[in-house]
């Protein structure tokens, strides 16, 4: 069994893959300076409670966008799974080539959901992952990385407005109760504003992207609120929920000599 780790700003992901199974999937939230053996703690007791014997880990790969939390995940996998992890990097074989006058600038979680996306759905690409930033990132049809672009996430967002302004509340992100773009609360008018204001930054960054790019592109969704942006929009035509998991798998699979 592989164990994949994905690291985010917010949260980090640890899941179990075997073969093309994806086994099962932990939360924890991002915490620079967790050690080693906080980690092992935490994962240890919830292997154990879903029935996964950690001595049938045979191979381990981290991507991370939190460059402090590299030394003490590589250490885990060192001294509980006596393994080397592959990490993922530009340098790595991805299966993919990346066409950036700095290629060393792309998060690694770009670049994962980039090789899931090419490997699993054909022709040019649009992936919008839904995270603590939202991005969106080009995959040419001939398997390269064109670049992309970097926006506030939407929970990012609602919480700068919340902490900039002394009366208006905390709220969900979902559209307001009527489905219409004019409030008739505040509440009502924050969720409009929120919610079908990121729909429309959304449609706007497809209309645009595929517009420079002048061919049909297939706009291919993953991150939490996937689902929910979907339903409300036709610039998403699929929703993949595991994408950044499915990447992590491949690129393991052509990377192992790393991992020996």
């Amino acid at each position: 069994m592989l164990l994949a780790i994905d690291v985010g700003n917010t949260n980090t992901v640890f899941a179990v893959i075997e073969g093309n199974a994806i086994l099962h999937r932990w939360r924890i939230s991002t915490q620079s300076h967790r050690t080693a053996d906080e980690y092992m703690v935490w994962l240890n007791q919830l292997m154990a409670i879903d029935g996964y014997d950690r001595n049938a880990i045979k191979g381990a790969i981290i991507a991370t966008v939190v460059p402090p939390t590299l030394f003490n995940l590589r250490l885990l996998c060192r001294r509980y799974f006596d393994l080397e992890a592959v990490v993922v990097t530009k340098d790595l074989d991805l299966g993919i080539g990346i066409d950036l006058p700095n290629p060393q600038e792309v998060g690694a979680d770009r670049l994962v959901n980039a090789v899931a996306a090419h490997a699993e759905y054909s022709g040019d690409l649009i992936i919008i992952d839904f995270g603590t930033a939202t991005t969106f990132d080009v995959v040419s049809g001939d398997g390269v990385y064109r670049g992309g672009v970097i926006a506030p996430g939407i929970n990012l967002s609602v919480d700068a407005l919340v902490m900039a302004s002394a009366k208006l509340p905390k709220i969900a992100v979902e559209p307001p109760p009527t489905g219409r773009a004019v409030g008739r609360s505040t509440v009502e008018a924050m969720q409009s504003g929120v919610f079908w204001g990121y729909v429309g930054l959304i449609e706007g960054l497809v209309s645009r992207i595929r517009a420079e790019r002048g061919t049909p592109m297939r706009v291919i969704a993953t991150g939490g609120l996937g689902v929910l942006f979907e339903r409300h929009t036709r610039a998403i035509e699929i929703v993949d929920v595991d994408l950044t998991v499915k990447g992590l798998a491949l690129i393991f699979e052509r990377n192992r000599k790393e991992a020996a």
